[in-house]
Formats: structure tokens, sequence, C-alpha cells
């Protein structure tokens, strides 16, 4: 906590880019997402008459993408899923393309 703190810096960029990444590629899908100000989770709504389990099975099976379905955190947790930012950016994109090319759209 002392030592130096050069790598603040470059790690604040590569999440603020991932989180980026990841919401705007959502949002390109049809998820209505503002950008959360300081978190390494995206949380994301799922689409309407879907519980969030059925929807991270569904994401996984059509898309082979893991999220944890909200439900897992509590009673306040369902209806959304969570996708984690810490993953590199490369597996994020990919995630996103899989995603789309499965025809999975929050709409």
């Amino acid at each position: 906590m002392t030592g130096p703190q050069d790598c603040l810096a470059d790690n604040i960029k590569i999440y603020t880019h991932r989180r980026d990444l990841l919401v705007e590629g959502l949002n390109s899908l049809g998820w209505p997402l503002e950008k959360p100000k300081a978190t390494i989770y995206v949380w994301a709504p799922v689409p309407e008459g879907m519980s969030s389990a059925d929807f991270a099975a569904l994401l996984l099976e059509k898309a082979g993408v893991v999220v944890t379905p909200g439900i897992g955190y509590g009673e306040s947790g369902e209806g959304y899923f969570r996708m984690s930012i810490t993953l590199p950016t490369e597996r994020l994109q990919e995630g996103l393309q899989r995603i789309q090319k499965a025809g999975l759209k929050f709409a």
C-alpha cells in the first residue's frame, strides 16, 4: 500500500477499456446499459420472460458463453446476469461475437 503505485494507472486503463468494450457490445445487441463507474463486473437485465438461470443456460448452450445468473446473489439479483471484465480483452470480444453469432439479443 505504501509502495509504488505506477501500475494503478495502467490497470485502470485496461479495466476501463474492457468495461467500455463489454457495455458497448451489449448495447449494440439491444441491452440498455450505462457504464458502471467502479467495478469489475457488468450487470445486465435478462430478456423479458426469462429467469436469470434460464438465460445463463441459454447463453452457455447457444453461444458457449458463461455468465453468472443474478439469482445466485439473492432475490434482488433475479432478472439480471453478471459478466466479469477480469478476462483478457480478446476473450470478452470473443464472447460478444459468440452472442451476436448465436442471434441472442435483449429485445
